[in-house]
């Protein structure tokens, strides 16, 4: 009975994140389609729709703003139409949210908020991400000028921890933020680079 537990524990751990995965790539598309097929159905003469138009126009609306945002004057409008949102009460809270945590992993890669961290603690290490080095626009007390601010990230959560610590108490480590939230995120089970711990193991043995 154990072998076949374990047998089809492993199944679900084999097809499981396959499964989330495509079926969040088809809920998307699905999505792109049933918002954006429906005008080409009513616009196009008969038979010419095929499956498939809305998600194309998904894709390359998306394109097209990514190009648009380019330009100084949409970036303007954008920031003017942007300000309005932060002046709503709930919706300020929502946006800047969503908005803060796409910024998270947008930015470049040489900027402090791309910089995973060790932070030592006791005698224990956690794995963060540095978010601000400089506080000094901060209330007066929350830090100092040789303070930073570390987001440590939860396993199985979308949530974390802020904190402030002495900039001597971090450590960068030679970790991409991807490797890293992977590895925090499920609590030190998946490796680094998308190779499972017994793989790592395999390829580290003397004589392969």
């Amino acid at each position: 009975m154990k072998w076949i537990g374990t047998t089809f524990l492993a199944g679900l751990v084999a097809i499981v994140p396959i499964a989330v995965t495509l079926y969040l790539i088809y809920w998307l598309a699905v999505a792109a389609e049933t918002a954006l097929g429906d005008p080409f159905r009513i616009l196009l003469p008969q038979g010419w729709y095929w499956p498939g138009m809305g998600m194309g126009a998904g894709l390359l609306l998306v394109f097209l703003i990514g190009l648009l945002m380019k330009a100084w004057l949409v970036r303007r409008l954008y920031s003017w139409a942007e300000g309005l949102l932060y002046r709503i009460p709930l919706i300020r809270s929502v946006y800047g949210s969503m908005r803060d945590l796409f910024n998270l992993f947008s930015q470049p890669r040489e900027q402090a908020l791309h910089q995973t961290v060790v932070l030592s603690l006791g005698g224990m290490r956690l794995i963060g991400f540095i978010t601000r080095q400089d506080i000094s626009d901060l209330p007066a007390g929350l830090g100092t000028a040789d303070d930073v601010i570390v987001f440590l990230p939860m396993s199985y959560n979308i949530g974390g921890y802020i904190v402030v610590v002495p900039r001597s108490a971090v450590q960068t480590i030679d970790m991409s933020v991807e490797d890293a939230l992977r590895f925090a995120l499920t609590a030190g089970i998946a490796s680094i680079q998308g190779k499972q711990p017994h793989e790592k193991e395999e390829l580290e043995k003397p004589g392969t």
